[in-house]
């Protein structure tokens, strides 16, 4: 789906008062949902530690180049690092691991891009692939997008928060971006993933107070890939395009045009095609995500660029602080 304006606004004719309102029975209902799911579910414990990377709210915040940084990072210290994600949209409910024989319709799109960091496993139930990846001999599972999944014990919970918008309106979904209550959330986190669009952004005050009591660790994205040279016709399906194109923007791009899709869109030929004539007649190289990429047909993915990212924590330190109880005691 497509975030309707109105979820990133608190005050004024932008924020929709009325609709809002409409909507809050809903809300109050999906809350409830989620809040006695998690009440009433006993968590698995695999018997190996959990970092649960995950946000409060319906969209992107950035939570993926997080659990990549995680994986690889782990990985890259010797400790035998899987990851565990629900794999929206895809058809396979697992457990399985990623291969590369897998495309986005069997595992989903972040999947295929996590698995470039180590094992990755698909499963509906989360238990179910904590057993699997444990029985294969992992050490760590990092599970993505897993704040409001009940089904397994956390080590760690980690929540990603964008920065700009922080959590919107502050209601619920469908009344606001939420998934739960700001105050049910936060009450779960361990630490939290501030990610900002650019280093020498400001927080707002009011996100701050909201966040206070946790360690809040700032972090950004950065570009690991030259942008193309001339003008841009960039086109984005993820939680919020727009902050796509204003990092490209950003970034010194000559963006001419930006077309939004719905999150995990699937493209057909026809969208491609459109594309294509679209970018001729700007006379513009067609540029969008790595997560989109992975979603476009390969007799399409030749005619345009993916721009991959990588996070950035403004004080690793204090995120390998967070992480060093895990990481002693698998290494012990």
């Amino acid at each position: 789906m497509r975030a309707p304006e109105f979820w990133n606004h608190k005050y004024g004719r932008e924020a929709a008062p009325f609709i809002r309102t409409a909507l809050s029975p809903l809300a109050w209902l999906y809350g409830r949902a989620t809040a006695r799911r998690i009440a009433t579910t006993t968590p698995y414990d695999p018997g190996i530690p959990v970092i649960s990377v995950g946000n409060a709210s319906v969209g992107g915040t950035g939570k993926t180049p997080v659990t990549a940084y995680l994986l690889e990072s782990l990985n890259r210290m010797g400790i035998r690092a899987h990851g565990l994600s629900r794999g929206y949209g895809g058809r396979e409910k697992g457990p399985i691991i990623v291969q590369a024989k897998h495309s986005y319709k069997d595992v989903g799109d972040e999947p295929l891009l996590l698995a470039r960091y180590g094992p990755v496993w698909i499963a509906a139930g989360r238990d179910d692939g904590a057993r699997a990846a444990a029985a294969r001999d992992a050490q760590v599972i990092i599970m993505d997008d897993g704040h409001q999944n009940p089904l397994l014990k956390k080590t760690l919970s980690l929540l990603v928060v964008d920065a700009e918008i922080g959590f919107g309106n502050g209601r619920v979904f469908p009344a606001g971006p939420l998934r739960e209550p700001i105050a049910a959330a936060l009450s779960r986190t361990d630490a939290v993933i501030l990610m900002k669009p650019e280093p020498e952004f400001e927080t707002g005050a009011d996100l701050m107070s909201l966040l206070k009591g946790l360690p809040v660790i700032a972090a950004h994205l950065v570009a690991t890939a030259p942008l193309p040279k001339g003008k841009l016709f960039a086109f984005a399906g993820i939680g919020r395009p727009n902050k796509f194109f204003d990092a490209l923007m950003r970034a010194g791009g000559e963006v001419v045009e930006g077309l939004r899709y719905a999150n995990h869109y699937a493209y057909k030929d026809t969208d491609l095609k459109n594309l294509l004539e679209l970018s001729k007649e700007y006379g513009a190289h067609l540029v969008t995500t790595e997560k989109d990429y992975v979603r476009i047909p390969k007799g399409f993915q030749k005619h345009i660029t993916p721009w991959p990212v990588a996070v950035v924590f403004e004080d690793e330190l204090t995120l390998r602080r967070i992480l060093h109880p895990i990481v002693a005691a698998v290494t012990e």
